[in-house]
């Protein structure tokens, strides 16, 4: 694994999300920075700022511009070069469709599960390059300290939260069929989108805490009275209005928790 101690604790914060983000008004950027990795080019450099007074790296998913589809992004160098600048925290904002019935467009969801239908993306690190083989525990994907902490952030600042959810990853970039969402949701699945994996198991690989926000934008293939893109025009600027609020109450115990160096194992 090209000599990265993947047990030593970082203490940055990330973000990880879409381009809208780096639009948000509270964003200050200071500084970016482009990363070389083992396995490639990143999204894009590392933008290093803050949000609400808080220092934060934020990584755009699909670049700067939006132009890399869900099965193209290099999940395994994005990983890798947030870990080279100390990262140990990340936060993953993800658009998702809602399967479960009672979720409503424009809710925030905090996924403590997941089901992965992607196929053909690098997934690991541990390839036979020449690190020993590791099987790392992902009995629970998401670090329980960061979802605690969101959890707790949203009920003081009365920001309505999911916290319980199934995210089933498909391979995009097209949406899915009704009869695939039928099928996800006999499986399981409350929530689809095409980005959680392979970065919540490579992040787990590389030792960090990582959780995820997942922003409930349309009902999923099959579930809605209306188009999916259009609900999406329309419930993507509440979902950011929200997701805005909560960053803005959490972060503040996150970037304590990275001050701490995030000694507790990932998935806690």
């Amino acid at each position: 694994m090209n000599q990265l101690n993947t047990q030593a604790p970082g203490c940055e914060v990330a973000i990880i999300g879409g381009t809208g983000l780096t639009q948000m008004q509270q964003m200050e950027s200071l500084r970016h920075e482009l990363i070389t990795t083992p396995f490639g080019e990143a999204s894009g450099p590392l933008s290093h700022g803050r949000l609400w007074g808080h220092p934060v790296v934020f990584l755009p998913r699909h670049g700067y511009g939006h132009t890399i589809p869900p099965h193209k992004v290099n999940y395994r160098a994005n990983l890798w070069a947030l870990k080279q600048v100390n990262v140990g925290l990340v936060i993953a904002v993800n658009a998702v469709g809602l399967i479960r019935r009672d979720l409503e467009p424009g809710a925030l969801v905090l996924p403590d599960q997941l089901l992965d239908y992607t196929y053909g993306r690098e997934h690991t690190y541990f390839d036979g390059s020449g690190e020993p083989l590791q099987h790392v525990d992902f009995t629970n994907p998401y670090s329980e300290r960061l979802r605690s902490l969101f959890k707790t952030a949203a009920l003081e600042a009365k920001i309505p939260l999911v916290d319980h959810a199934c995210y089933g990853v498909t391979q995009g970039p097209r949406l899915e069929t009704s009869a695939e969402i039928d099928r996800l949701e006999r499986d399981g699945c409350e929530l689809v989108g095409m980005t959680g994996m392979p970065e919540a198991a490579l992040a787990r690989e590389l030792g960090m805490q990582y959780a995820c926000i997942a922003l409930g934008v349309n009902k999923a293939a099959g579930r809605g009275e209306t188009g999916i893109h259009a609900e999406m025009e329309a419930y993507l600027s509440l979902s950011m209005q929200r997701l805005a609020g909560l960053l803005k109450a959490v972060l503040p115990a996150i970037c304590l928790m990275g001050k701490g160096g995030a000694e507790s194992s990932p998935e806690d």
